[in-house]
């Protein structure tokens, strides 16, 4: 076991990480005094190790899927909380995948000004990368994450146990955010390398989980409000991927990472910033994930991605050399075009 910390300005992390550490976690207490948010798929595998493991602890189990990430279901485990009369000193506990780190995260940092958080993800993408860092949101009018706050869980705990019930779409979903910290870092890059045909094997993953968290971690402690610059390289293949998430809506959010970063890749070599054997690397190493890579084409849901300083220029985060990245912006139409010629030779047409 494992743990890493993170030191901002407005608290300090640890994120556990290893096996057992979900069973040394609930054998400190009892859930007295605790409230955690679930999901019915988590609750449905995971319902009977929870109330066994934290028997005096509200549980509030929610809507599985992206649908439930808004302000009216916020709103509803809100008022629960209000129902179970928790206090100042009551601990909040997100018990499954990003979307209950995101809305549960968020939900603990507006009750009574906020309270403590515990983050235990339970799927692959939110142990490597959503639970850690402390970015809450829920989704409003079409745009993903646009009402949110920083605030940082006082610990993650991060066992691969929950890993054994995934579908391989869901590690699939996971390795979108895993091989976007191999395009950042060298060191993951290089152990993604020596595993690529063995990229779902748990082994691997229970041993790139710990070197994620702590690139994460380092990015955090360097710009945890996300104002110098420093945290946006974490959105690398995001604002073409969220595009098409919003658009699309037949992939999860790692699938649809992979996908954002294998169009803007071809945007950053297209430009001049990412080429060579570099280049040929990462968008193998997303075949070797995704597989097929689809023709897609509709972006316009880009210009309202939030780290465009207006409607009209796209921002993206993009691949540069092993461990450094870029940033570009783009006029719309002319990373419109360019995302329009990617799928073009996607589909084979000249």
């Amino acid at each position: 076991m494992e743990t890493i910390r993170i030191s901002t300005p407005s608290s300090h992390s640890e994120i556990i990480c290893g096996d057992s550490a979900f069973e040394n976690f609930t054998r400190e207490f009892d859930g007295q005094n605790a409230f955690v948010v679930t999901d019915g798929n988590v609750f449905s595998l995971y319902g009977d190790l929870l109330q066994k493991s934290l028997p005096k602890a509200e549980i509030f189990v929610i809507k599985a899927g992206e649908s439930s990430k808004n302000h009216r279901v916020l709103l509803s485990i809100l008022q629960g909380m209000v129902n179970a009369k928790l206090t100042k000193k009551s601990r909040v506990i997100a018990f499954g995948g990003g979307v209950v780190g995101d809305i549960g995260g968020l939900a603990a940092s507006l009750y009574m000004r906020g309270v403590e958080l515990v983050q235990i993800p339970t799927t692959l993408l939110s142990q490597v990368d959503s639970s850690v860092g402390g970015k809450t949101a829920v989704d409003m009018c079409g745009v993903k994450n646009v009402i949110g706050t920083f605030y940082q869980p006082a610990r993650v705990i991060v066992d691969p146990l929950f890993l054994g019930t995934l579908p391989k779409r869901e590690l699939r979903c996971g390795l979108g955010e895993i091989i976007k910290y191999g395009a950042l870092d060298g060191e993951i890059l290089q152990k993604i390398a020596q595993n690529s045909k063995n990229l779902f094997d748990f082994g691997f993953l229970k041993g790139v989980t710990p070197l994620c968290i702590k690139h994460k971690a380092r990015v955090v402690a360097m710009d945890e409000r996300d104002e110098n610059g420093a945290r946006k390289s974490l959105n690398l293949g995001h604002t073409t991927g969220h595009a098409f998430e919003l658009t699309y809506k037949r992939r999860s959010h790692g699938e649809y990472v992979l996908i954002g970063m294998f169009y803007e890749l071809f945007i950053a070599c297209n430009n001049g910033v990412c080429a060579g054997d570099y280049a040929d690397k990462l968008r193998s190493l997303i075949m070797r994930a995704l597989g097929k890579i689809p023709a897609l084409d509709e972006v316009s849901a880009a210009k309202y991605d939030k780290k465009n300083s207006e409607q009209s220029k796209i921002s993206l985060v993009v691949p540069k050399r092993e461990g450094e990245w870029a940033e570009i912006t783009l006029n719309f139409d002319e990373y419109a075009s360019q995302i329009k010629r990617c799928a073009q030779l996607i589909r084979g047409e000249k």
